[in-house]
């Protein structure tokens, strides 16, 4: 993580790396920004976003693909709508991560 940005700014400058029908863990997020264990921290970050346009927090999941019921703009619903805009198929509040994951 640079010394120059907060773990916030950090968290959403990578949101925009993502590409267009890819989604990316939790996890895969702290590990890129340098401590796998700021899982949690990262989660609070993306609910914390008030740009979903410009940083696009819903393409982020859990371990095993599940959409957030917390998520901040109209829960689970909300993210599976944004996610199916990218042509995601979103199964049973999941995404299929063999097929969506972004692999970097």
């Amino acid at each position: 993580m640079s010394s120059k940005m907060s773990l916030k700014e950090e968290v959403l400058h990578y949101l925009t790396t993502i590409p267009y029908g890819k989604v990316v863990t939790y996890k895969m997020v702290a590990e890129a920004l340098g401590n796998p264990k700021l899982c949690r921290a990262v989660g609070n970050a993306l609910h914390s976003n008030k740009d979903v346009v410009h940083y696009p927090c819903y393409k982020v999941v859990n371990s095993k693909g599940g959409l957030s019921c917390h998520y901040a703009f109209g829960g689970i619903e909300g993210q599976q709508h944004l996610l199916e805009k990218e042509n995601i198929e979103v199964i049973n509040n999941h995404v299929d991560l063999k097929k969506y994951l972004w692999r970097q």
